[in-house]
């Protein structure tokens, strides 16, 4: 494993902290003695990772901060509650994911699993930039995974209304999350801001077993290393729009380096989020 550096006066947020690998990338964050915002869905169950966390890494500087990303309201209020907390943010881990066998739509109308695995973390890094900018040089870290390799892009139907497969739509989001990486790190070029994404491997985790019917793989904390690796590392200090495996630069699909589908990807997320809506400090480009 590479060298990682300190984060003591350093503040991170990892979404998706409550299990599996956003709670190891939140542990190792903090084991680093960074300052973490552990953020998850059910209070209570994101006090046990807060306890478990401060107690395996002696840290006591851990708070939670919850959303539901399956609702664009609370992504809103999930921002504007790291805004009362801090003035600045280090590093911002977008973890958070889900896998839905069964189309499902979320209280936005839109299908859950392109909402919560790419939209809610496309609005929520957009409404923290600021923080982002203020803590230059600071790193956003995309959990994307080697799903989205298969992936076929119709723009017309992202909501999968005409065909719907549990596997294509987690595909899809996953790509989605590569397209936003990668025309993120273009519009932040020069800011100090930098974003990398990466796969974490197959790693032994509820989605794993939920979309896959595997109890194999990795340990959510092997998998966490190359997340972990990307929001500390010095190797990678000043590097954006890459897309990492096992703490080494990969290449991702064709796809996912095209620019036109990268723009229109934008476009389309900035509509669906509401982001188009929102004061355009807010927002890049």
């Amino acid at each position: 494993m590479s060298d990682y550096t300190t984060l003591r006066g350093r503040t991170v947020l990892v979404t998706g902290a409550t299990d599996g690998i956003g709670r190891e990338t939140a542990r190792g964050l903090a084991a680093l003695g960074a300052r973490v915002l552990l953020h998850g869905r059910d209070a209570r169950r994101a006090e046990t990772a807060l306890r478990a966390i401060a107690f395996s890494t002696g840290n006591d500087r851990l708070e939670v901060v919850l959303a539901d990303f399956a609702s664009l309201r609370q992504v809103r209020r999930l921002a504007a509650e790291v805004h009362r907390r801090t003035d600045r943010l280090d590093v911002l881990v977008d973890n958070a994911g889900v896998w839905q066998a069964r189309r499902h739509l979320t209280e936005d109308g839109l299908e859950t699993t392109f909402q919560v695995n790419h939209l809610a973390p496309f609005l929520l890094t957009n409404l923290l930039l600021d923080l982002l900018l203020a803590a230059a040089p600071s790193r956003v870290v995309v959990v994307s995974s080697g799903a989205h390799q298969r992936a076929a892009v119709d723009l017309r139907d992202l909501q999968g209304e005409r065909r719907y497969d549990g596997h294509s739509a987690y595909g899809l989001s996953k790509l989605g999350n590569l397209l936003f990486t990668y025309e993120l790190a273009r519009r932040l070029e020069g800011s100090g801001v930098t974003v990398n994404a990466l796969h974490p491997g197959v790693v032994s985790t509820k989605l794993l077993r939920a979309g896959f019917r595997s109890s194999g793989g990795a340990s959510p904390s092997e998998g966490a290393r190359t997340a972990v690796y990307l929001a500390s590392s010095p190797d990678v200090a000043g590097v954006t729009g890459g897309y990492y495996v096992n703490e080494r630069p990969a290449t991702s699909s064709a796809a996912s380096y095209d620019r036109e589908l990268q723009a229109a990807f934008w476009a389309i997320s900035e509509e669906l989020s509401g982001l188009a809506a929102e004061p355009r400090s807010s927002a890049v480009g």
